[in-house]
């Protein structure tokens, strides 16, 4: 039997409030990390972005700053 290759997550504060900027965000994601998944909880009140990457790890440095450059601020939760 095969071992099946764990997924890394890694949860991100962020300053987005809106949906509309969470889907954009989540698509401007999915374009440039191909093996990335993500999801907003925007009711939760650090506005939390869930990343997933199906293949390897997550640069959370590297994510931070695309988030940066797309206008919006992150940090890393530790936990």
């Amino acid at each position: 039997m095969g071992k099946a290759n764990p997924s890394m997550i890694e949860i991100f504060k962020t300053n987005v409030t809106e949906r509309r900027q969470a889907n954009s965000l989540i698509e401007s994601i999915h374009n440039t990390f191909a093996d990335h998944k993500a999801n907003f909880d925007l009711h939760d009140i650090d506005n939390i972005l869930r990343v997933e990457c199906v293949t390897g790890t997550i640069k959370s440095a590297s994510m931070v700053e695309f988030i940066k450059d797309c206008g919006y601020k992150a940090e890393v939760l530790p936990g």
